[in-house]
């Protein structure tokens, strides 16, 4: 891949840390440094504020608005709704004043700037020296936590330390409302109540359209002479506070940001709630960072990934299991996971196939509760699906290619109308999440309704080509660089593969009960055995949709570094008529349902479809460096597993000022466990193979698998294998399957191969 790091933090294994100012970057920081809770993401502006370039963002998950198209489309079937995570409000809002100026980075005179996040606390901590234009040096401390334990809490402090002078610093704190949306460039909220109840100041937003109602509430900690300050959609305190020369003083805000994401309840009722928790479920701030120490150190005893020899990929894995566990961890009802996370605005904070494809395993080894929560927020929006697909002209479920509530929110019509990879990726999660977990109450209720629907729908999508076989026309696969193609390998084997699976699950099922009949699944049956599969014998390729292999070839090394990414600088017909992949499509489905194919296979597609990708999704380099640890291309391993792991870090794409790569993050998870750890689980039981890349010395993991703790070690001589907490399991080690206990074994890596 011809991307280049761009590389300006400072290389820590539990911290990112940034040691200067970089001005340039300033909206790249604002994602790296986010903090989240799954309830809510707070980007890593600046408390003070800041006029150069800053996206303001504070996220809440399940909190979005709606904008329709200004007319409908002519054309049935095509979605003029667009769905999208709002802006909310900024709770760290914070003005400083000496001698009437206000700190502000890009006109104030300041050194000694650093900041880092600590993994292992979640707390962000920035630091500065600023000199005043009447020669007052005043060193700031900016600290700020999202509670682990109270997901509405959050705390912000400010440390003051006067360095040549007494005197008085003025000091305005409070709740905004007032900030744009950015990718929309408005404001969506109101803000009918504002009040303060013996110091607990209070103020409700309640957004435009939808009506979400959000209560957002601090409590002052300061010695400090207090004046209420108020606006439309701000409300707050001016803070008066009498420094002394070289000594600290602390101002702590504890911040309640509460929803019900209810638009139906009555605003006396949201207020009247948010109000409450303010008044009793408030912690200090170093209350707040005990807990959220004991709770990641808890965390990472369970769950770190070590890797001795390598520093950037040690801090790149620990951010991005960091990130995912902020992002999501199966704490709010109805959640799912946006491809930026709470950290940003691309996307429209929309989830896409993603979460069951890429995020679920993470969660499935480490906490399978919020797994089934992935599943569940699937199931409770099974009737937009069904109602999806009636817009198509079809029968059953059909899951959107983006969503926030379950409904459609891509209006653009070759993706929403045309990919049905969410569809058959929902299937296949919930084979996964039950192979995994054991779990046959889910598959028997929810996951059996889901799968009916699922097949009734490919059932209905799907044509017999006047040869006999069933196949899907005017698709798209997972490689977006293919339009209304005909029998695409990806779709047709994962229906395949889906009926298949829902075959097994209902035999012996009350079909009755469940509104199906037994007609009904022979011809599932039927489809699923004359499924047409593009796949030349004597090649052992499958053709990645019908006609593939006759188009035009461009060789993805002679295209100018400068055309990258391809979406902005080629026209969008001319990106269709050739041979370039966006992102893996046959390889992914050889990824899912690993063990379906013998390594022959796995060589030849591999050899034939890795040069022909160019990467320009980020959920892409992390299969190919999956399947080329499988193929012993080490080299190719880990260099695709470096950029996955520090994707955003490095800012490889030089994009991550929208948000970080939720997706990238996930892989390069999956990187090390099913890569480098040789992991599969898409059969009878867990199997590892473990390798290692040469110049590490060793490397460790554990996965929660049978209601046990697993972990493996490794190192360039052999791997140990062995359970930490819980009962024995049966596992496939290099294809033999052994019993594993808290002795466990040790097995020889083989099949090195030096990095370069």
């Amino acid at each position: 891949m011809a991307k280049v790091a761009d590389k300006y933090l400072i290389v820590h294994p539990w911290k990112i840390i940034e040691n200067g100012f970089h001005a340039d970057r300033s909206q790249v920081s604002e994602s790296l440094f986010s903090l989240a809770n799954e309830h809510q993401g707070v980007r890593g502006f600046f408390d003070e504020g800041y006029s150069g370039e800053s996206l303001i963002g504070v996220y809440l998950n399940g909190i979005y608005e709606e904008k329709f198209s200004a007319e409908p489309s002519a054309y049935k079937g095509i979605s003029n709704r667009l769905c999208f995570m709002v802006n909310t409000v900024n709770w760290l809002y914070t003005r400083i004043e000496v001698d009437g100026e206000t700190l502000d980075l890009t006109k104030s005179k300041f050194s000694h700037f650093r900041r880092e996040l600590d993994f292992r606390t979640g707390q962000l901590e920035r630091e500065l020296i600023w000199e005043t234009r009447s020669g007052k040096r005043l060193k700031i401390i900016f600290s700020r936590i999202l509670s682990m334990d109270i997901k509405e809490l959050a705390c912000q402090q400010i440390r003051l330390i006067p360095i040549n002078f007494s005197g008085r610093v003025m000091l305005t704190m409070g709740l905004d409302f007032s900030v744009n949306h950015q990718m929309m460039k408005q404001n969506y909220w109101d803000c009918p109540y504002k009040d303060v109840e013996t110091r607990d100041f209070g103020i409700l937003g309640v957004s435009k359209n939808i009506g979400q109602q959000l209560f957002a509430g601090f409590k002052v900690d300061a010695n400090a002479k207090q004046t209420t300050v108020e606006g439309e959609k701000f409300f707050g305190v001016c803070l008066e506070v009498e420094l002394v020369e070289g000594q600290e003083t602390i101002v702590s805000k504890t911040v309640i940001v509460h929803s019900d994401r209810d638009p139906g309840q009555s605003l006396e009722n949201a207020w009247k709630r948010g109000m409450s928790q303010l008044q009793t479920s408030i912690l200090t701030y170093e209350e707040v960072y005990k807990i959220n120490a004991a709770y990641w150190k808890n965390f990472w005893d369970k769950f770190d990934i070590t890797i001795d020899g390598d520093e950037e990929t040690q801090q790149g894995i620990r951010f991005c299991i960091f990130q995912m566990q902020q992002t999501y961890r199966g704490v709010i009802d109805g959640a799912n996971i946006g491809a930026k996370g709470l950290t940003g605005e691309a996307y429209n904070g929309n989830a896409f196939w993603d979460t069951e494809t890429y995020c679920l395993p993470f969660y499935l080894f480490s906490n399978p509760s919020a797994a089934q929560s992935l599943l569940d927020f699937r199931y409770k929006t099974l009737p937009q699906a069904l109602a999806r697909a009636r817009d198509l002209d079809c029968l059953g479920a059909c899951y959107p290619i983006a969503t926030m509530d379950g409904t459609e929110s891509c209006t653009l019509w070759q993706h929403a109308s045309l990919q049905y990879q969410p569809t058959t990726a929902v299937a296949y999660a919930i084979q996964h999440y039950v192979n995994v977990t054991g779990d046959s109450a889910f598959l028997k209720a929810e996951g059996a309704q889901m799968l009916i629907e699922i097949c009734r729908f490919l059932a209905s999508r799907g044509q017999w080509s006047q040869s006999g076989k069933f196949g899907y026309y005017a698709v798209m696969g997972p490689d977006e660089f293919q339009m209304m193609v005909n029998n695409n390998a990806y779709t047709n084997y994962m229906a395949k593969r889906t009926f298949e699976f829902a075959l097994q699950t209902l035999e012996g099922m009350d079909l009755e009960s469940l509104g199906s009949f037994p007609a009904e699944l022979e011809t599932w049956r039927n489809m699923a055995e004359k499924m047409f599969i593009p796949y030349a014998t004597n090649t052992r390729l499958y053709e990645q949709h019908e006609g593939f292999f006759n188009l035009p070839h461009i060789d993805v090394d002679s295209i100018p570094v400068e055309d990258f990414p391809l979406y902005h600088h080629w026209s969008y017909d001319r990106i269709y008529r050739n041979d370039i992949i966006k992102q893996p499509d046959v390889l992914m489905f050889m990824f899912l349902y690993n063990q379906s194919f013998p390594l022959e296979e796995k060589q030849a597609n591999y050899d034939y479809y890795e040069p022909r990708c160019i990467h320009e999704s980020s959920l892409s380099p992390s299969v190919h460096s999956i399947l080329a640890s499988e193929l012993g291309r080490h080299q190719e391993a880990f260099d695709f597993f470096r950029f996955a792991a520090r994707i955003d870090l490095d800012n490889y794409n030089r994009n991550t000022h929208e948000g970080i790569h939720t997706t990238s993050i996930a892989a390069a998870w999956m990187n090390i466990v099913y890569g480098f750890g040789g992991m599969r689980s898409d059969g009878a039981i867990l199997s590892f193979n473990p390798s290692i890349p040469e110049h590490w010395n060793h490397y460790s993991f554990q996965v929660f698998y049978s209601g046990s703790v697993i972990r493996v070690e490794v190192s360039q001589e052999h791997a140990r294998i062995r359970i930490v907490n819980g009962n024995p399991v049966k596992l496939k080690i290099n294809d033999e399957e052994i019993k594993v206990d808290q002795l466990g074994i040790f097995v020889p890596i083989k099949d090195k191969q030096a990095i370069e």
